[in-house]
């Protein structure tokens, strides 16, 4: 399980339809169990898993549609869908995922 990171104090997670674009960053990583974390933006808007599977951690994207219906593997981070780490280091998974937005393959 990861060390939680201290959450900025107007952080509040939030579970509804994120528009595509630029996203607030750093992400945030919120343990959920032992084999899973959220994550969330860091205006709280949740943008995806990261599961702990096989020995890695993979990412997998979530999206809401307009009326907060879940839409599992979509969202503004559906191109990083199953982005594999390591570790769960939240410095490294918001840059690759963030970092993926900008720099697409």
């Amino acid at each position: 399980m990861p060390h939680p990171q201290p959450l900025p104090p107007s952080f509040a997670p939030t579970y509804s339809h994120v528009p595509l674009g630029p996203l607030a960053g750093p992400l945030q990583l919120l343990p959920v169990n032992a084999g899973v974390v959220a994550v969330h933006t860091a205006d709280g808007a949740h943008v995806g898993s990261l599961k702990h599977v096989g020995g890695v951690w993979k990412f997998k994207a979530m999206g809401y549609d307009a009326g907060g219906g879940m839409e599992p593997g979509h969202g503004p981070l559906t191109g990083q869908h199953n982005m594999q780490f390591a570790t769960l280091d939240a410095a490294e998974v918001s840059a690759r995922l963030l970092g993926a937005l900008l720099n697409p393959p």
